[in-house]
């Protein structure tokens, strides 16, 4: 059970995991109330985030209002073996782990944390955006010469889950994300490109409606550069790499291409044979020479408007983000003294049992995953 808030990359990547350990997954998604009492405000509406788990590819099913706290009678009605959840530490308003009725009745798994990327990062990321310039050291931040998830970390944060460390990416993580199919002979292929910067639910019901229009959807993905150009300030809020994951863990997605140029030119169409190009009713901004960067799909006849019937932006959520920022700060502030409170209790648990020689040094929290079991997944 989670609340999936400003669902990312990192929450695509434990549900990959959950998915891994059995051959069913159910993902229970708390309300806003549910929220609101435990960890602070959230910044989507339950609707939008139901909507937004139900996007990500690996997910049978959806428990909309799932407890906040997990039992094992929740379990028993979803018809789950067990419940799987990050190896971080999630507790109730009381500081009550909210596994821990699971944990107890041995229905629990863990799966690795994804470094680098976490809800708390990526509101402090968009709160930045309040300021004209971030500087790092003497010089300010510039997006072509920073990678723009450096505006996530901030050194004063103690807890081992607020805290962000640097996101690493590498070429497994890009290959657990992607299907690695090729489009069969016949298929039509959907073009569309941008910069899917915190990819929310106005992105998913877009590509939902771009997938409709033929069997095979390539979404070409603008480098940081590029879409600081059009956008300004401190966009992107995700670096490429980030984007890149978020866009393939979407269900609708067949293809990333990494970096693609902004204009969609002849070679591009011809290379990867596509068959229709399409952009949102978003404003179009025009290419560094001032062209229309659409032209040669329109003129090939293959360029198609959509209209997902949703305007959610990311600019109206960072909007929404720094319309409540005191709320959003001392939600970031009151979830890290939580977590930090957690750790330090279970460091002291393990010292007491570890001679100190071997371990005091160098403690940290680790955790296993269990064997991978045939089994209905709840997480």
């Amino acid at each position: 059970m989670f609340s999936y808030d400003m669902v990312h990359f990192g929450h695509a990547n434990s549900l990959r995991q959950a998915k891994a350990l059995g051959g069913y997954l159910i993902v229970g998604v708390h309300t806003d109330e549910e929220i609101s009492k435990h960890k602070g405000p959230p910044v989507f509406s339950q609707q939008e985030r139901y909507k937004m788990v139900r996007g990500i590819k690996w997910v049978d099913e959806v428990v909309e209002g799932a407890p906040y706290v997990t039992t094992l009678d929740t379990l028993d009605r979803y018809g789950c073996d067990f419940c799987v959840h990050g190896d971080d530490i999630t507790m109730t308003a009381d500081g009550v782990d909210t596994y821990h009725l699971v944990k107890s009745a041995g229905r629990y798994k863990e799966v690795s944390r994804t470094a680098g990327v976490s809800t708390t990062d990526v509101v402090g990321r968009m709160l930045l955006l309040t300021r004209e310039h971030f500087r790092q050291g003497e010089r300010e931040y510039e997006v072509s010469r920073e990678s723009s998830s450096t505006m996530g970390l901030d050194s004063t944060a103690r807890s081992p889950w607020t805290r962000c460390s640097q996101f690493l990416p590498t070429t497994s993580k890009i290959i657990h994300f992607s299907d690695g199919k090729e489009p069969k002979p016949g298929d039509k292929i959907v073009y569309v490109a941008g910069a899917f910067d915190v990819f929310h639910v106005g992105h998913l019901d877009f590509l939902e409606q771009a997938r409709k229009l033929g069997d095979f959807l390539i979404v070409g993905l603008h480098t940081d550069p590029v879409v600081n150009r059009y956008k300004g300030s401190n966009y992107p809020i995700m670096n490429l790499h980030e984007r890149v994951l978020s866009v393939l863990a979407c269900k609708y997605v067949s293809e990333v291409v990494i970096g693609a140029p902004y204009a969609v030119t002849k070679d591009l169409m011809e290379h990867f044979k596509v068959d229709v190009v399409c952009h949102g009713k978003t404003h179009i901004s025009p290419d560094i020479d001032g062209r229309d960067p659409y032209l040669e799909p329109k003129a090939q006849g293959k360029f198609v408007t959509i209209d997902s019937q949703n305007d959610m932006t990311t600019e109206k959520i960072v909007n929404r983000i720094i319309m409540h920022r005191l709320e959003y700060e001392e939600r970031n502030r009151n979830k890290e003294k939580k977590e930090l409170a957690a750790y330090e209790a279970h460091m002291k648990n393990i010292q007491s049992k570890v001679p100190c020689s071997n371990h005091c040094s160098n403690s940290k929290l680790n955790s296993s995953i269990g064997g991978s079991q045939p089994t209905n997944v709840s997480n």
